[in-house]
């Protein structure tokens, strides 16, 4: 067992602080319309916030580097199953309506 990391209050303040911007931001940013861009920047910051969370709250960043490779070994494997469900779906013949 490894000694356990103490994380100031300064931190986990501007990690609050961080996290309402990044609120705010995507808040702002629902305000426009980006077309197709729109999912990918909502995502880029949830994505972003995320990261934080992972980081600072779960305590990835001052852990054992094993829980990081199991984290994303998982995140992989997510990717993995998108990718497949998305070629299944894209190459069923669409059938039309028969009535």
């Amino acid at each position: 067992m490894g000694a356990h990391h103490i994380i100031p209050a300064k931190t986990f303040l501007n990690v609050l602080i961080a996290l309402l911007f990044l609120t705010f931001v995507t808040v702002w940013v629902a305000q426009f319309d980006f077309g197709v861009m729109n999912a990918f920047i909502a995502m880029a910051v949830a994505s972003i916030k995320g990261a934080l969370v992972l980081m600072y709250f779960m305590h990835l960043k001052y852990d054992d580097k094993s829980y990081l490779v199991i984290f994303f070994t998982g995140i992989f494997f997510l990717f993995v199953f998108f990718f497949f469900s998305q070629l299944d779906i894209v190459t069923r013949i669409f059938e039309g309506n028969t009535l």
